[in-house]
């Protein structure tokens, strides 16, 4: 039974001092997660390569079958023969007709190969789940990644906004002589920085939404749904080991690689039965008017049923290279193995971590935000009342805006460590992203440029 990681709940509350996110209606076109997620499935060129490489192992897997089956075979030859001889010149028509059945009774590389193509068709299978997963993690990452850049732009445009009103306060109150230049000076650069932060967050706006647009074939204009301003995340429902367990029965890494393994011993069990005998039967018939060396005889019938029998004797030593061959590649399947156990278990234990120290950081954080919100509060009526300078003033500004962006990075880790979770444990499915995707509200930034 799979669970996901954690639960919403929605609360109301007083709105983040000097907001920076609104819910305001608008006329653009909004785009969410779970819709770029089903555009992303039918043109992800990883996710069609995938699919096709599947496929093909399929029916890799049916054409070594098919050499397990009978074989039918028909077969015609037309004659026209010109016989001259001290005693005659004949030029006569020959037909004949053949039908043949064989079948494979004992022939362990036949057998072997069918196996290994069928062990090499599931391996193809779980490497495309591996894809998928891949895929959707990708998108994900790229989803949060362009919020995360469009949340600075906008952080930075509105702290921007309040230096430059500062800085407009501190000018004036410099011109009554009840302000130091060097406030003056102070505020002027950090306008001038925060200028070209802003600069700099519009760049990484469009370099987001260009890597979004690489894996939905098209430019991506819309609007971004968000995380909703008091979604609470919860930790994982079970412990470590839980995740660890899962990830050992049921992570498509691990299942690729033992798949691998097995058609390594497929393909070696194969070039062993080079040395092994082979046996198969035959029925065979033919219809011929013609006779020893293309001579006009009478129509004849004739049936045929043979056992053949091939026993190998020598081969040059191929056979045994071969074999050789096979042991050292199922030694490095084994061991290909062995080295994806070991990073599953150490990816799902990193994943279970972090998913868990997420929770707290994104309660510290909020906190945090909280804090930095009465500080900047506070200080700026110790301003008014003449006890601290515009400076500090800034500062404060500075360390709340600081607070909001950490606050909503940290919401993006958890989400980010939490599927990563799952994917590692195999059981990332379309619905946890759909469950993310309800997560999202049509939220935008107050400031967009």
């Amino acid at each position: 039974m799979r669970h996901f990681f954690c639960g919403v709940m929605l609360l109301a509350s007083a709105p983040f001092s000097g907001v920076v996110f609104a819910a305001v209606p608008s006329q653009e076109q909004v785009v969410d997660l779970w819709q770029l997620f089903q555009e992303a499935e039918l043109e992800d060129p990883r996710v069609l390569a995938g699919r096709a490489r599947s496929e093909g192992g399929a029916w890799r897997e049916r054409e070594a079958f098919g050499q397990l089956l009978p074989q039918l075979s028909a077969s015609s030859t037309l004659n026209r023969t010109a016989q001259d001889n001290d005693i005659t010149r004949q030029i006569y028509n020959g037909e004949r007709y053949a039908l043949t059945l064989s079948q494979v009774i004992y022939d362990a590389q036949t057998w072997h190969n069918y196996r290994r193509y069928s062990e090499l068709a599931r391996q193809q299978e779980a490497e495309y789940a591996i894809t998928q997963e891949e895929a959707t993690l990708d998108l994900i990452e790229r989803y949060f990644t362009a919020l995360a850049a469009e949340d600075e732009l906008a952080l930075v445009s509105a702290e921007l906004r309040a230096t430059e009103r500062n800085l407009a306060r501190v000018n004036s109150l410099y011109e009554r002589q009840l302000a130091m230049i060097t406030d003056v000076l102070e505020i002027s650069a950090r306008v001038d920085s925060l200028k070209s932060r802003e600069i700099e967050a519009r760049n990484t706006v469009e370099v987001g939404r260009e890597a979004l647009s690489e894996m939905i074939g098209r430019e991506i204009t819309e609007r971004l749904k968000r995380v909703g301003e008091q979604v609470v995340f919860l930790p994982p429902e079970y412990d470590r080991e839980y995740w660890v367990q899962q990830a050992m029965t049921e992570s498509p890494v691990l299942q690729a690689r033992n798949r691998a393994v097995s058609a390594a011993q497929a393909a070696l069990q194969q070039a062993a039965g080079g040395h092994k005998p082979k046996v198969s039967l035959s029925l065979s018939g033919q219809r011929s008017d013609i006779g020893y060396e293309n001579s006009q005889a009478q129509i004849t019938d004739t049936y045929v049923v043979s056992l053949g029998v091939q026993v190998p004797l020598y081969s040059g030593g191929s056979t045994r290279a071969r074999v050789s061959a096979g042991a050292s590649d199922l030694m490095v399947a084994e061991q290909e193995f062995e080295q994806a156990r070991r990073q599953v278990v150490r990816e799902t234990r990193s994943a279970f971590y972090d998913t868990q120290a997420g929770v707290s950081k994104i309660s510290a954080s909020r906190k945090a935000m909280a804090s930095s919100a009465k500080a900047r509060e506070a200080a700026e009526r110790a301003f008014g009342f003449g006890v601290m300078n515009a400076v500090d003033v800034l500062n404060t500004i500075k360390e709340e805006y600081a607070a909001r962006r950490a606050m909503l990075q940290s919401q993006y880790d958890f989400i980010l460590s939490s599927l990563v979770l799952r994917r590692w444990s195999g059981s990332l499915v379309r619905d946890d992203v759909r469950k993310v995707n309800e997560w999202l509200v049509d939220v935008a930034p107050a400031d967009r440029g």
